[in-house]
């Protein structure tokens, strides 16, 4: 309980949002990114990468957030990736929304996967 309190401290001074453009410069195959929409906006289109966890599952399944680093959180605009990031933040994880969301990734054209899998086949 003490090391989540203390993690919760630290992130006090970190933002919890970050602009479309930073979170694309933090992007990479390997970073954690975790998508709150739901399965059929997932399908549509999303960031190569990010892990489908649909916002009212999402407190359900933190145990299955990967801690080890920062965690970038996006849905369609950024109003549930905020949701999200707060109820990450509550749990001790280092966890950004994304402004924006997919609507500002795939505006700057950048690369969409569609289907049901984090990156194309």
């Amino acid at each position: 309980m003490q090391a989540q309190v203390a993690r919760q401290r630290d992130l006090l001074d970190k933002p919890i949002e970050v602009t479309a453009d930073d979170f694309a410069a933090a992007w990479s195959p390997s970073a954690t990114i975790v998508d709150v929409r739901e399965p059929m906006e997932y399908r549509a289109g999303h960031v190569p990468g990010a892990q489908l966890i649909p916002l009212g599952q999402l407190a359900d399944k933190v145990g299955e957030v990967p801690t080890g680093g920062p965690v970038y959180v996006i849905c369609a605009s950024g109003n549930r990736s905020r949701q999200a990031t707060e109820l990450l933040r509550r749990s001790g994880v280092e966890a950004y929304s994304v402004a924006g969301g997919t609507s500002a990734w795939a505006n700057a054209g950048r690369d969409i996967v569609t289907g049901p899998y984090a990156t194309a086949s």
